[in-house]
């Protein structure tokens, strides 16, 4: 079973009481009262896919995840991630911080981004039951960490595809290099159709992928037998472990880190003719624990959602230690007035858990 480690006093049991809390963040944040200002924002950055982006995938183990009919996505082992802390770039030394704190959570610091939680996989659940495609669809993994659901909408045929996780580590170390892993498979695969002769049959092995996801370079594995004749040296195949580092996958991709404060401020615009993003589908996934971030969780949603977009939300019922959950969050967007909340699947199994659906009640409206 999942759980949070978080790094913080304990409390009293007074203090769990769920009714008491609601009140309280009902007063707290009434429309119109802001929460306090953090005490320190976390800057805001895009980060780019490295020139050589074959060291990020240099020694990597890798497990899969496969879910009902939905494509397997690979992901860099948590464990092996860890035990190989001191070894890999970690400027804001989180890696090396939960380790030795043993912390799933370091409030400010680290915001649990390098596990894999269970609400990821049980909307990763939801989607395959809902058969949603992507195709076509601007698609936003806000508190990304490993971008599993932003992978699969890449894989199914989104037209964009941005991650955004609180650090920039997190985005370095895990969510870049896993969608490597994944562009790397379907380059592998396609590989195997043409040899197989797929392209011209109509029987290859594809997972319904979009022909041409990734690109090939060139003296490809489609080299014709006129060419070799002319002299032209053999195909070349793309060696076991190196990434497609030309991947129309790749190039549909952005990748960010910061607060949701700095990342909104980042990607909105005050030129018109470059205006802030629009994402037809926001996944989030345990991001509503702590009751001190829905102002700015809020307001990102407000503002980077499409005209008719989705939010899915997975989640646990509560948070102890933190305070936060559905109930407070549902009360908090019900106050706002802004979006209408809509619970898809509850999950039974172990500590209750939830999966809902955001999406605008009226017309969009505009925040003063």
């Amino acid at each position: 079973m999942f759980s949070f480690n978080f790094d913080v006093a304990p409390q009293d049991p007074g203090e769990r009481n769920v009714k008491k809390d609601t009140a309280g963040i009902a007063a707290k944040h009434a429309p119109g009262c802001e929460a306090p200002a953090a005490e320190h924002i976390k800057e805001a950055a895009e980060h780019r896919p490295p020139a050589d982006p074959g060291a990020l995938l240099a020694d990597a183990v890798s497990e899969t995840v496969t879910v009902g009919a939905l494509p397997p996505l690979l992901f860099l082992n948590e464990t092996v991630l860890e035990k190989t802390a001191s070894e890999r770039e970690d400027e804001e030394r989180i890696l090396s911080r939960t380790a030795d704190q043993r912390s799933d959570l370091i409030p400010g610091v680290y915001e649990g981004g390098l596990k894999v939680w269970e609400c990821t996989y049980d909307l990763l659940e939801w989607v395959d039951s809902d058969g949603e495609t992507f195709g076509g669809k601007s698609v936003l993994d806000l508190g990304c960490g490993a971008g599993l659901l932003g992978i699969l909408a890449l894989k199914r045929g989104a037209s964009e595809v941005h991650f955004q996780d609180y650090n920039s580590t997190v985005i370095k170390q895990l969510t870049l290099p896993n969608v490597l892993l994944n562009c790397q498979e379907d380059e592998a695969e396609e590989e195997e159709e043409e040899e197989s002769g797929s392209d011209t049959d109509g029987e290859g092995k594809g997972r319904g992928k979009k022909k041409g996801d990734c690109e090939k370079g060139k003296g490809g594995a489609n080299q014709s037998e006129e060419d070799l004749k002319d002299g032209a040296p053999p195909a070349k195949k793309r060696l076991a472990g190196e990434p497609c580092q030309d991947s129309a996958l790749l190039a549909r991709c952005r990748f960010y880190s910061g607060d949701w404060t700095a990342f909104l401020a980042l990607v909105s615009s005050t030129d018109k003719s470059s205006p802030s993003p629009k994402y037809d589908i926001i996944f989030t996934c345990e991001t509503i624990y702590n009751t001190a971030y829905y102002p700015a969780l809020h307001r990102t949603l407000q503002e980077l959602l499409a005209p008719g977009g989705l939010v899915y939300l997975a989640t646990k019922a509560h948070y102890f230690g933190v305070g936060g959950g559905l109930h407070l969050f549902e009360q908090f967007v019900e106050q706002r007035g802004v979006f209408s909340v809509q619970r898809l699947w509850d999950v039974e199994e172990g500590l209750k858990r939830h999966v809902v659906a955001l999406r605008f009640k009226t017309a969009v409206k505009t925040l003063s």
